[in-house]
């Protein structure tokens, strides 16, 4: 047994994770075929940076706002905030990254490093829960309890890298690392559940020779998530859905199915349940988003980027599954070639040394 296995069955035991006990923990993910040539796995993580950059200059505006302050985004904006170069991260690029430096220089995930890591630089755009996780663990917690339960979207959108380390070692140890990585910040039912769901779909999509059907999106994710929720009072802040009181898998079979039977746009969909960080508005979003557009793996981002409120964020998941399905030689060059590849202020192309070393370990 591993040592973060054994730390996830304490925490069971005693219970101090917000998740249910389902039997994924005791199964291995189907063996990963093809991968061979990595450019998959630098799809996925590139797509998330390029999903980020893209979102993260016009994030928290209403689209039809953004639409007439800028146009339709399709390439990156100068960044006020940073003598106007473009292509920069935010949060959700750093804190993936972040993670994967750690595993990199590990050779495997150990939760303690990574929230060391974690509060070991300045985090563009920091959210209020991460804030907290500093916080606690700046002021001596450990590592498993300064997590707070909070259903916003900060675990689910750097999540992505999990998978890297697994690539070759196929165990259902890729659910445990998981579990434990998203804890790190985010100790809440719908967060843990959503990133193993998201991690879940990730593995597939990097095995799959061609796009699923729009409704594998909404199945996948609700087939694995639904066993692990363990908390159903999530309400929505959209008054559309004010009487909803249930699970966020509940939400998302009853709403994003209908939705798409409409044939309405993204826009309007996620309009309608709102489209900010609250997991209840994030993930119906990045599903709806794949079901309309995900056979078109640019469109697909360029929707998250103008059609959603909390866009950097959404571009990042939608980014990163577009990237794990159809790898980096199939997203726009102008985006890969115009990322700077930081992950602090002035650390241009690192993100590109850290793909070539996860590479060199799991490639």
């Amino acid at each position: 047994m591993t040592d973060n296995r054994k730390t996830l069955e304490w925490l069971f035991e005693k219970q101090k994770i917000d998740i249910k006990r389902g039997r994924i923990f005791d199964t291995s993910p189907p063996p990963m075929p093809g991968v061979s040539d990595f450019d998959r796995v630098e799809g996925m993580m590139l797509g998330l940076a390029i999903g980020d950059a893209l979102g993260n200059t016009s994030e928290g505006l209403h689209p039809r706002k953004r639409r007439a302050m800028h146009g339709e985004i399709r390439d990156y904006r100068y960044n006020p905030r940073a003598n106007a170069h473009v292509g920069l991260p935010s949060d959700d690029t750093q804190l993936a990254f972040w993670t994967l430096e750690q595993m990199i220089e590990d050779g495997a995930f150990n939760p303690e490093h990574v929230a060391r890591r974690f509060c070991g630089g300045r985090i563009f755009g920091i959210g209020a829960t991460v804030s907290e996780f500093v916080r606690n663990y700046s002021g001596g917690k450990s590592w498993y309890e300064c997590g707070t339960k909070s259903a916003g979207n900060g675990a689910l959108m750097r999540i992505a890298p999990m998978v890297i380390p697994h690539l070759k070692s196929v165990s259902s140890d890729l659910w445990v690392d998981t579990v434990l990585s998203a804890m790190i910040t985010h100790n809440d039912s719908a967060s843990i559940a959503s990133c193993v769901a998201f991690v879940n779909m990730l593995w597939e999509l990097l095995g799959m020779e061609a796009a699923p059907q729009p409704n594998w999106w909404l199945e996948a994710f609700v087939n694995m998530a639904r066993h692990l929720e363990s908390d159903n009072s999530y309400r929505s802040r959209s008054s559309a859905f004010k009487s909803y009181r249930g699970t966020l898998c509940q939400f998302l079979q009853e709403n994003v199915s209908e939705a798409y039977g409409r044939d309405i746009s993204a826009v309007e969909a996620c309009d309608s349940w709102f489209s900010g960080a609250y997991l209840l508005e994030t993930v119906p979003s990045v599903i709806y988003i794949l079901m309309k557009h995900g056979s078109d793996p640019e469109e697909a981002i360029v929707r998250a980027a103008n059609d959603t409120v909390d866009n950097d964020t959404i571009g990042a998941i939608v980014g990163a599954a577009v990237g794990a399905l159809y790898g980096r030689r199939r997203l726009p060059e102008r985006w890969v070639s115009k990322l700077p590849g930081r992950t602090a202020e002035a650390d241009d192309g690192r993100i590109f040394e850290m793909l070539s070393a996860a590479k060199a370990l799991w490639g």
